[in-house]
């Protein structure tokens, strides 16, 4: 079987559940009992951001990088795809885990299916934002912005020469602001004409051949749960979260692939 997950949070400053970090360690030794591959889909941390100097602040996901270490220490491979709260890895987590780290969206045959897997953050179609009065275009181009600076290689040096106490502080807090403000007010599904993701994936679908057509396009991000098919025979998959819904999905060796539940 072959595993999707994301948007697990680990150590979020507004979430309080003790359990959280053990509950998705519990359920990655559980799929690694028949896994060929795990995919983690990003932000699987609340905040992670690796500095020039010794950070001891990640001795509190001790359980969980010692469980990624044992799932590819076993042979099963992880691929980790960066999200939007956990951009600034730059070796130490794959290092300690063996982890594959992924900074992009990545077109992967998986089973014999054509799979574009990605976080999900920043992918929307061309003319997205012409269908937003001017007042929302301004908060959309404002969040773009912010993303690219994430992003820019500049700004991530300087910030990983910043001391980590003063780093963490500021991107905990930066987390936390963006979890309560998601917690209080979260964004059902927006529909098939409205969801980013979904009018991504047709938008490549249209401008694909039919030689390279892809069969799944697999995101996190959005915390809902969706298994949507366009008329191309594509489906759309959004996997929900592991700290609320806690769902994920799997697929066969033959390329039969479903949305779960932890207690399915």
């Amino acid at each position: 079987m072959q595993y999707f997950l994301s948007d697990a949070h680990i150590g979020s400053r507004a979430m309080d559940d003790p359990q959280h970090q053990q509950r998705f360690v519990n359920l990655l030794r559980q799929l690694a009992q028949d896994a060929t591959a795990i995919y983690l889909l990003g932000d699987i941390f609340d905040f992670w951001s690796e500095y020039f100097w010794r950070d001891s602040s990640k001795q509190e996901y001790e359980p969980l990088l010692t469980c990624l270490r044992s799932i590819t220490d076993a042979g099963i491979p992880v691929h980790y795809f960066i999200g939007n709260h956990d951009i600034w890895t730059y070796g130490k987590l794959a290092k300690r885990t063996g982890v594959i780290v992924h900074r992009k969206p990545e077109l992967m045959v998986i089973a014999g299916k054509r799979c574009l897997l990605a976080h999900g953050d920043g992918l929307v179609p061309s003319n997205y934002l012409s269908q937003f009065p001017r007042e929302v275009q301004k908060k959309i181009r404002s969040f773009m912005r912010l993303r690219r600076l994430f992003h820019n290689p500049l700004a991530q040096f300087l910030f990983r020469l910043v001391p980590p106490a003063l780093g963490n502080r500021v991107g905990y807090n930066w987390a936390r602001q963006s979890r309560l403000k998601e917690l209080a007010n979260p964004c059902p599904y927006k529909g098939e004409n409205h969801e980013e993701l979904v009018l991504y994936a047709k938008e490549q679908s249209q401008i694909t051949n039919h030689q390279s057509q892809i069969d799944y396009y697999i995101f996190g991000h959005r915390h809902i749960e969706l298994d949507l098919e366009l008329a191309t025979g594509a489906r759309v998959i959004i996997l929900g979260d592991c700290f609320r819904q806690w769902t994920y999905a799997a697929m066969t060796e033959q390329g039969a692939l479903s949305l779960c539940a932890l207690d399915d």
